[in-house]
């Protein structure tokens, strides 16, 4: 999506390992990861759907689809942004999550908003 051009999402993911949900004798890390959503554009947009793409330290990737997030469909104004917190399970103490979320302009105009990839990681195991 071009700088010029009306629909523009930006998503920021900050993740966390959480400790005392995991498991890690059993091959459990469970992480929470906080996305803000932010519209960039000249047009309101609201999220549909999300599409993750969730790959481990291992490459088994699971894909998730669904609607919204968190239970909802935020309607972003030019200017506004909407902040959530999820989590995802892990078979390994590292991995990557990336993806998109599909919006719809106020005008009828569909598009993605692309999810960059980010890293999951337990304490020490990145140098």
């Amino acid at each position: 999506m071009s700088e010029s051009s009306p629909y523009r999402i930006k998503v920021r993911v900050e993740p966390a390992f959480i400790p005392e949900q995991s498991d890690t004798e059993r091959g459990r890390w469970v992480f929470s990861y906080t996305v803000t959503i932010e519209n960039h554009g000249d047009v309101a947009a609201q999220l549909r759907t999300r599409h993750w793409v969730i790959t481990d330290g291992d490459g088994k990737v699971q894909e998730v689809r669904g609607d919204g997030v968190v239970g909802e469909q935020p309607y972003l104004q030019p200017g506004e942004g909407f902040r959530y917190t999820s989590g995802t399970v892990l078979e390994t103490p590292i991995g990557t999550m990336e993806g998109s979320y599909q919006m719809v302009a106020s005008d009828g105009h569909e598009f993605d908003a692309e999810i960059p990839r980010f890293t999951l990681s337990a304490p020490r195991t990145l140098h």
